[in-house]
């Protein structure tokens, strides 16, 4: 079990919770910190002291007081109102982090909400209870309060639920689990949907796959400078220490060590001077989407373990600021750089594809033919890659340079986060076919040099590769070698423990 404290958790964490169904708890003293927050908020009610979002309306009804009699109708009017989002649902995974990132803000003890809260959220999660949230409507700012209030309504026991595999209703699925819907009180409301949850769960996601990829897309590379016999010595690493990037030198370095014994790769000057900039410039280009992830990493980490709701609570209650901790400008930010530096990942990966195929550019078969003529062979398949690489050009424009203003004007610059998040999301996912198509025409050509030719390395992930797609010697519908190779690279069994290993012991 993983205790959240609300300010530990990491995406590795995440991961296990996520991926793994690691169940999740509340740390004591993050709790005894919750319980003094909440004093606070009943004092400043009983008190009917004049602060926003504990005893007047919310947004551009700030200045309106709220008599105590009604605190419990406008929390929960607050999430009725709110939930309005549209578009189809946010995959469970992201609806299970954004359960956890949003129990993980509220165990900081500056948001004034009763344990039973967390506690109804930590259950969801240990019942794997994920609420059904529409991904679209959220300006990311004030919150992602439209997503949010979608979340915040199971725990009233309203709304949808995915629960064993199937869309339910969260009444159902509450009951099934013996878990009690609860009535919201003083601040809980505000304190569920103001903050930057869903932009950040999604992200999170995100920059799990995209990692993921960033290795996979190294390993297809290898694969493909076999079967152009590209030119090892552009991974010298006296190249990459000369410029000086890490996260260049480590790409290098790892293309090294997976073709170290091949005896398809060449030397300088031995079939050609210098390789096209697809091939050559793997490190200096695969490096600068590593050095982005490394950003993004950073970033997420701190907003999964950031207070973002408002006003929030210090000194028990003795300062109560509102301030705007629920923008989500260094989120959106990242969000599209994530977006831009894998699209950039495809961008080259396509290029590769093009001199797979182009017998212009090769001496392999043309587009690797068993029959070139009567049969088409992987033609359509660099189509295909052009086409998504075409399609991640426009979802790469940032979302983050856009706002709109909101609430009659008291909400006048937002982020676009959630936006950005949800497109580099997309844009993954079209990464991910085009590496898998790369990978498809990577494994013929080999197969036609000879694999017994073939690195160590290179081989077994060969190998690896025919029990998903087999040896093209028939034109066929390749739509499902594609569908195939894309699951084995996200769903299958890839070990970059040594790889990561590796990176962290390579640092000068």
């Amino acid at each position: 079990m993983k205790l959240l404290d609300g300010r530990s958790l990491s995406l590795h964490d995440l991961h296990r919770i996520i991926y793994e169904g690691e169940t999740v708890g509340a740390s004591d003293e993050s709790m005894e910190k919750v319980k003094q927050s909440r004093k606070a908020v009943e004092q400043i009610v009983a008190d009917e002291k004049i602060i926003y979002g504990i005893t007047t309306g919310f947004g551009k009804f700030s200045d309106i007081f709220i008599d105590p009699d009604d605190v419990e109708n406008l929390q929960h009017n607050l999430i009725y109102s709110h939930a309005c989002g549209v578009g189809p649902p946010f995959p469970e995974t992201v609806s299970r982090t954004m359960l956890v990132l949003r129990a993980n803000a509220l165990l900081k003890g500056f948001s004034g909400v009763r344990p039973l809260v967390i506690e109804r959220l930590l259950a969801l999660v240990n019942a794997n209870i994920h609420p059904v949230i529409p991904q679209q409507g959220s300006l990311g700012a004030s919150g992602d309060l439209a997503p949010l209030s979608h979340l915040a309504l199971v725990l009233l026991g309203e709304g949808e639920v995915f629960y064993k595999g199937t869309k339910t209703k969260a009444s159902f699925a509450l009951k099934e689990e013996e878990i009690e819907p609860i009535t919201l009180t003083a601040k809980e409301g505000l304190a569920l949907i103001n903050g930057t949850q869903a932009m950040t769960a999604m992200g999170v996601i995100a920059y799990l796959e995209a990692e993921k990829l960033a290795f996979q897309s190294e390993i297809i590379a290898s694969l493909t400078m076999e079967g152009l016999r590209g030119i090892i010595d552009a991974f010298d690493e006296q190249i990459h220490f000369a410029r000086g990037y890490i996260e260049q030198v480590d790409v290098a370095r790892r293309m090294e060590s997976y073709l170290q014994d091949s005896q398809l790769t060449t030397r300088q000057g031995e079939l050609q001077v210098q390789d096209a900039y697809s091939l050559r410039c793997i490190p200096q280009v695969h490096g600068a989407t590593w050095q982005t992830l490394r950003y993004v990493k950073e970033k997420l980490e701190i907003e999964m373990n950031a207070a973002t709701d408002n006003p929030l609570i210090f000194d028990n209650g003795q300062k109560v600021i509102s301030g705007g901790n629920f923008h989500g400008q260094p989120i959106a930010l990242a969000m599209d750089f994530l977006g831009i530096a894998m699209a950039e990942l495809a961008n080259i990966s396509e290029r590769r594809i093009e001199r797979l195929v182009n017998p212009q550019l090769n001496d392999l078969p043309p587009f690797l033919s068993a029959a070139p003529g009567v049969q088409s062979g992987v033609m359509i398949l660099q189509y295909c890659a052009a086409s998504l690489v075409s399609e991640n050009k426009t979802l790469a424009h940032p979302a983050s340079v856009d706002s709109i203003p909101s609430s009659a004007n008291q909400e006048d610059h937002v982020s676009m986060g959630t936006i950005g998040s949800r497109h580099a999301y997309q844009i993954i996912q079209n990464v991910r076919n085009v590496l898998a198509i790369e990978l498809i025409c990577a494994m013929q050509a080999v197969d036609i040099r000879g694999r017994e030719k073939m690195a160590s390395f290179t081989k077994n992930i060969l190998e690896k590769g025919r029990e998903h797609v087999p040896y093209i010697d028939q034109d066929r519908m390749f739509a499902k070698d594609i569908e195939r190779a894309a699951k084995w690279l996200k769903d299958g069994s890839w070990d970059f423990t040594k790889m990561r290993e590796k990176e962290r012991t390579n640092h000068y």
